[in-house]
């Protein structure tokens, strides 16, 4: 079983920054092979991908946080983390950690992020 669990959600303003964390455990064989990977749903709309890294650390995001994000990883610590910056009201939604893709892998509980003033 593995388990996933995010923190560093919140409110914050408009160009505010905010800096989530995704911690792995459990039975994981070689973290440092899995992608891994956030993504996000707002109310009404479907899961979308923000950002992903590979084991290489090779990295992907969705269009409309490239500039402002940045997800980076710990293999020793079994740790993703997701830096945003530049936050903006339509940034606003459930933010969930992935690990290993979005078909088959495992997911996070979730973790808010509101941007408003």
């Amino acid at each position: 079983q593995v388990q996933l669990v995010e923190s560093g959600g919140g409110l914050v303003q408009p160009g505010g920054s905010l800096r989530l964390s995704c911690a792995a455990s459990g039975s994981i064989f070689s973290f440092n092979i899995y992608v891994m990977g956030w993504y996000r749903q707002a109310p009404g709309k479907q899961r979308e991908l923000v950002g992903a890294i590979t084991s290489g650390g090779s990295t992907n995001y969705g269009d409309s946080v490239k500039g402002r994000f940045t997800i980076s990883r710990d293999n020793a610590k079994k740790t993703v983390t997701l830096q945003m910056n530049s936050l903006k009201p339509e940034d606003t939604a459930i933010y969930y950690c992935n690990l290993g893709g979005a078909i088959r892998g495992y997911w996070g509980q979730g973790t808010q992020v509101t941007v408003s003033s």
